[in-house]
C-alpha cells in the first residue's frame, strides 16, 4: 500500500500516527509526505479530532476536500463520537475506522476491512517505533483516556477510561526518539497526573520523569495537561527541580469562580488554585505557568467573569490559551439550562484575550537583557525560530534568534545560548551568545 496521513487535533494523535506510519513502513508499506493531485493509488488516512465544535468541523471539511480526488479513511475521535452518522451521510469514504492502536488499524487495512467501530476505544499500546519527525521535539504519550466527568467535556465518551502505558515501554521509546536526534519530549496525556494509577496504583509520574532524567545526554522533559485536582507536593518538587525536566507547569484550571467551577465538575475551588500556583512559584520562583480557560459555560453570569478575570490578573499567568464554550451533546453542560449566548461568549472571550495580552506583554519586556538557553528549530526569513524553557512548541512564544555572518553556523535541532534584545509583543528577538 501507498498511505498518506494527515493528523487533526490534539499532540497525542499526532503520536500515534507516527508510531502508525512507523510499523507500516517496517511491513513494507509506502508512507508518503505529501500528496499528488489526481493520485488514486494513495490511500488518505485522515486521523480526526471530535473535541469541539470547531474541530469536528476541521475534520469534516478535511474529510471532504481529499475525498474529491483521492481515496480516504477516516479515522480516530471523529469515527469513534460518529460512526453511524458519517457512514450515512458521507457515503464517499472508502472507510470509517474508530479510536483503535496503530497496529490495529495497520491490520485492518492490511485485511482490507475498511469500516470497524470497537466497543472499548483501544488508546495504549506497547510499540515504540516512531517515524522520523523534522522537528527537534516529539511528543510521547505516556497515557489516553480520561475517568474524570467535567461537565463541559465529551472526551471520556470516545476516548473511554484511563489507561497508562508501562514505564518500561516509554523509556524505550524516548531512547529511540534521542537516538535519531530530538532534543526534546513532551509528555502528553489527557491528564497526566494520573499515570500509572491504573498500572501501579498510585501516582507515577515523579518516578516516570526521575527514570527518564537518567538517561544519558542533553535533552529537555516537558510535561503538559496537569489536572490541577491533582498535582501534588512530588509532582511540584519533580518538575520545578529537574535537571532535564523543564520548570513549567501547563495546569488547565478552566475558570476562577467557586459557581462556575462546581458546575463544571472541578474539585478545587478558586483559594485552593491560587494557593497551588503560590506553592509552584515557592518551589521555583523560575517556573512557568501556563493555563487554559473556558467561557462561556451554561450559567456564567458578569459576575462570574468578573471573578475569572480577577483570578487572571491575581495568578497572572505566564501563558494562557482561551475557549469558547462548545455545546456538545452527550455532556452533562449540554442538558443544564441558562446557556450564555454566542454573542456574550466571543465578547467574553476577546476581553480575557486582551487582558492576557497585557499581562503577557508586560512579563515578556522583562526578559529583555537577559539571558537563555534555546533550542532552535528553523531557520524564517532572516531569524532562526527558537524556544526557551518557557515555552511548548505550536502554543507558546518563539524566541526569533537575528541571523548575521556569524549565525549561520548555527543549526536547527541544537541548544544554544542567546540574549534576549527585544521583545515584540507575545514573541521575543534574540542574538547569539
Amino acid at each position: 500500500m501507498k498511505i498518506y496521513v494527515h493528523t487533526l487535533g490534539c499532540p497525542k494523535n499526532e503520536a500515534d500516527m507516527e508510531v502508525f506510519k512507523a510499523l507500516a513502513v517496517r511491513k513494507g508499506h509506502t508512507v508518503v509526505e505529501s500528496m499528488n493531485t489526481g493520485d488514486r493509488d494513495t490511500l488518505v488516512v485522515v486521523d480526526t479530532c471530535g473535541f469541539i465544535e470547531d474541530a469536528k468541523v476541521e475534520s469534516i471539511e478535511t474529510i471532504l476536500a481529499f475525498s474529491q480526488k483521492h481515496r480516504v479513511i477516516a479515522v480516530g475521535c471523529l469515527v469513534q463520537r460518529y460512526f453511524q452518522e458519517l457512514r450515512k451521510e458521507l457515503p464517499e469514504l472508502e472507510g470509517l475506522i474508530g479510536v483503535v492502536s496503530p497496529q490495529t488499524l495497520l491490520d485492518l487495512l492490511e485485511k482490507g476491512e475498511r469500516f470497524y467501530l470497537p466497543k472499548t476505544p483501544e488508546t495504549i499500546y506497547e510499540s515504540c517505533e516512531r517515524m522520523a519527525s523534522p522537528h527537534p521535539f516529539a511528543y510521547v504519550k505516556i497515557s489516553d483516556g480520561c475517568d474524570r466527568s467535567c461537565s463541559f467535556c465529551a472526551i471520556p465518551s470516545f476516548k473511554g477510561k484511563h489507561r497508562s502505558r508501562p514505564m518500561e515501554v516509554i523509556r524505550r521509546e524516548v531512547e529511540k526518539l534521542l537516538s535519531a536526534g530530538v532534543k526534546e519530549i513532551i509528555l502528553v496525556a489527557q491528564d497526566t497526573t494520573a499515570y500509572g494509577t491504573d498500572l501501579y496504583g498510585k501516582q507515577t509520574l515523579p518516578d516516570l520523569l526521575s527514570m527518564l532524567e537518567k538517561i544519558p545526554g542533553r535533552f529537555w522533559i516537558r510535561v503538559m495537561y496537569l489536572h490541577p485536582d491533582h498535582v501534588n507536593d512530588a509532582i511540584i518538587d519533580t518538575i520545578a527541580n529537574g535537571e532535564k525536566t523543564v520548570p513549567y507547569f501547563d495546569i488547565p484550571v478552566q475558570h476562577g469562580s467557586d459557581r462556575i467551577l462546581k458546575l463544571m465538575g472541578r474539585m478545587k475551588s478558586r483559594s485552593e488554585l491560587l494557593e497551588l500556583f503560590q506553592r509552584i512559584r515557592k518551589a521555583n520562583s523560575n517556573a512557568v505557568l501556563r493555563s487554559t480557560i473556558l467561557v462561556g459555560h451554561p450559567g456564567e453570569s458578569e459576575r462570574d467573569f468578573e471573578e475569572l478575570k480577577e483570578f487572571l490578573h491575581l495568578t497572572c499567568f505566564d501563558r494562557l490559551g482561551a475557549f469558547a464554550y462548545s455545546d456538545e451533546e452527550g455532556t452533562l453542560a449540554y442538558a443544564m439550562d441558562h446557556k450564555v449566548d454566542k454573542e456574550t461568549i466571543q465578547r467574553r472571550l476577546n476581553e480575557i484575550m486582551e487582558l492576557q495580552a497585557e499581562i503577557a506583554f508586560e512579563k515578556s519586556a522583562k526578559l529583555v537583557g537577559k539571558n537563555f538557553t534555546v533550542l532552535l528549530e528553523e531557520e524564517r526569513d532572516h531569524y532562526f525560530v527558537a524556544r526557551s524553557y518557557m515555552d511548548a512548541p505550536e502554543v507558546d512564544t518563539e524566541v526569533l534568534v537575528r541571523v548575521n555572518g556569524s549565525t549561520r553556523k548555527l543549526r536547527p535541532g541544537d541548544f544554544y545560548e542567546v540574549k534576549i534584545v527585544e521583545s515584540t509583543g507575545y514573541d521575543l528577538e534574540a542574538i547569539p551568545l
